[in-house]
């Protein structure tokens, strides 16, 4: 995948605040979404026998511009970079005038856990595939993994 997966999110009344803009913490709620949006499309799955645990390590939200109420939303998500137990994506979200139109850039780090100790763990080879051609294509945009 060399594109940036996209997933569009309409702002909703519970998200704002009351001058009508998108509250702060809704920002690592949109990457959320996007990231499992994201995830599931190359087909990384969450339940199962096969499910892995991943948990948010480092999260850094860059605002650029207000996202107002019953705005329609592109969020673009890319792997940047998988090292040994995490991987790294970067989020953006982009209003309704596309690339000209950033709103905030959103960065995680997430750490693959075993569930049962909490500790780090490799993540798998086969997870590595999933996301190598967005790490080939975005490796100039990556944050630390």
């Amino acid at each position: 995948m060399t594109e940036p997966f996209r997933h569009r999110l309409h702002v909703r009344y519970a998200e704002t605040d009351p001058q009508g803009v998108v509250f702060n913490s809704r920002y690592l709620e949109y990457a959320d979404v996007l990231v499992t949006e994201y995830w599931e499309s190359v087909g990384l799955g969450f339940t199962g026998e096969d499910a892995l645990e991943f948990h948010v390590a480092q999260a850094n939200v860059g605002f650029v511009k207000p996202i107002r109420l019953r705005e329609w939303i592109e969020g673009r998500a890319v792997t940047t970079k998988i090292g040994n137990s995490s991987m790294a994506q970067r989020i953006e979200l982009h209003g309704e005038e596309g690339e000209d139109d950033l709103r905030a850039v959103i960065e995680l780090v997430q750490v693959h856990v075993d569930l049962a100790t909490g500790k780090p763990q490799r993540i798998p080879d086969s997870v590595r595939a999933m996301f190598a051609g967005s790490i080939e294509a975005h490796a100039d945009e990556a944050s630390p993994a």
